[in-house]
């Protein structure tokens, strides 16, 4: 069995809409090849889990894909899940030996932090403790960071907790299941 991972790549049309269906209609024009896997990212953001998956849900039905759909809904946003790692995000911030309080929230917190994004560039530019220019580097890099970040990501560490990623693996093993 071969594994191949595609991206579609938006930036060659002029203009895609944002909305889920359009993302993914467009997304197999520009593959072409007939995929076995559609993977669907959706922040639940303050609508939900089930809103988000039930939204995915049509969207890939009224686009007539026939793949199997594997929805990743984080709650609020994808930084959530990186905001447990503080030795990563220490090391990612060029100061993996800095002692400076990131003030991180709790893991029994971390599902309901307001706007991860936001606290994870706090944490970022506390974790560099720097100032003047390294600190406008490190705030500029953020997009970087964050990459490498969910790169180093320990699918098996304390995210493994949470229940969003608990349903994430769980949609996963479905999707496994369904290809047996």
């Amino acid at each position: 069995m071969t594994l191949r991972l595609s991206k579609p790549d938006f930036s060659l049309l002029d203009k895609v809409p944002k909305d889920v269906r359009s993302r993914v209609t467009v997304g197999m024009k520009l593959l072409r090849d007939p995929v076995d896997l559609v993977v669907v990212h959706r922040d639940a953001d303050n609508v939900g889990h089930e809103v988000r998956q039930s939204e995915i849900e049509t969207a890939v039905r009224e686009a007539g894909v026939t793949s199997s759909v594997m929805p990743v809904i984080p709650v609020r946003m994808t930084e959530a899940w990186l905001l447990l790692d503080e030795s990563g995000i220490r090391q990612v911030a060029g100061n993996p030996r800095g002692r400076k309080d990131l003030r991180l929230p709790k893991a029994h917190e971390i599902e309901n932090v307001a706007d991860p994004k936001h606290v994870l560039k706090e944490c970022l530019v506390n974790a560099a403790d720097v100032s003047g220019r390294r600190h406008d580097r490190i705030t500029k890099r953020f997009f970087q960071h964050r990459r490498q970040l969910l790169e180093r990501l320990d699918c098996t560490g304390p995210v493994s907790g949470l229940p969003s990623w608990k349903r994430l693996v769980a949609d996963i093993d479905a999707v496994v299941e369904q290809w047996k």
